[in-house]
């Protein structure tokens, strides 16, 4: 079966370049981000300090992924 979707070098569109965010949405997307990660943050000690060593890890987990995408939201745009 072939690929219904053409290959990038048959597409006559031009790449259309990226547009950074305005600094006060990319400020309010990572405060946002802040806020969740601070959740994530808590639940992780509230699972290590419960004996749920699973449970913390991913939520430990989660509160990085989040700071991280905060981070590239606030400084990339």
């Amino acid at each position: 079966m072939t690929d219904p979707v053409e290959p990038r070098e048959h597409v006559t569109d031009p790449v259309v370049p990226r547009e950074r965010r305005p600094l006060i949405e990319r400020i309010g997307l990572a405060a946002v981000a802040a806020v969740l990660a601070a959740m994530f943050g808590g639940v992780a000690l509230g699972a290590w300090f419960g004996s749920e060593p699973f449970l913390a890890v991913m939520a430990a987990i989660g509160c990085l992924m989040t700071v991280w995408v905060g981070g590239l939201t606030l400084f990339r745009g």
